[in-house]
């Protein structure tokens, strides 16, 4: 087995010497850190020798890289699925109450007038604002007639016309009232006219 020789006390370092080596180590530590760590990691470069060595660079990049993830989480964070919302019951009992409205009923009616020579005859729907009717009319001969709508204090005409046997449309409610048509006979014989409406209205009655 070999055996080495132990060093003598005149081959240790002295204490100086060990004290000058430590300060030595710590400087150059200091200076790998001033000079690479810290721009190479977090592109802080005092003394600018990291831009020279293009370390600066290197750790503006992680900066950049680091402050997008955290942002990526905090947004991530802030789209997670909230917590359901809790409705009152008051409000709840207002949303079932909207929710139950049933659709306006839709209405098919159907009139047969028959009109002497120079006599008039009128029929109204009706009817709410907004409500729709499709309509049409077909008579035996030309009579003239007037589209029209009415309720305490309005009034409106839609269409009117001369000398004419048939008329199809939709009619819209322009207000709450009775809206229909008036038809007056000016030939010299009878003239049968035959009224089809559908759509969203109280009732079809003769009023003249």
């Amino acid at each position: 087995m070999y055996n080495t020789d132990m060093p003598t006390r005149a081959e240790l370092p002295s204490t100086k010497q060990l004290i000058r080596s430590t300060i030595i180590a710590i400087l150059a530590a200091a200076a790998i850190l001033i000079t690479i760590v810290l721009p190479a990691e977090y592109a802080i470069d005092p003394t600018g020798i990291g831009r020279m060595l293009r370390l600066t660079e290197v750790g503006e990049i992680k900066q950049q890289l680091a402050k997008e993830a955290e942002e990526d989480l905090r947004r991530d964070q802030q789209n997670a699925a909230p917590a359901p919302e809790r409705r009152s019951s008051l409000g709840s009992f207002f949303i079932r109450s909207a929710q139950a409205q049933p659709a306006p009923a839709t209405k098919v009616a159907e009139m047969e007038i028959v009109l002497q020579p120079g006599q008039g005859a009128e029929v109204k729907l009706e009817m709410k604002q907004g409500d729709k009717a499709a309509y049409t009319w077909v008579a035996t001969d030309e009579v003239n007639y007037d589209l029209h709508g009415d309720a305490p204090g309005k009034s409106i005409s839609y269409k009117k016309g001369r000398g004419i046997a048939k008329d199809q449309n939709t009619l819209t409610a322009a207000f709450d009232g009775n809206h229909g048509w008036f038809w007056r006979n000016r030939t010299k014989a009878e003239v049968k006219v035959v009224l089809k409406a559908s759509g969203q209205f109280a009732a079809m009655k003769r009023v003249l």
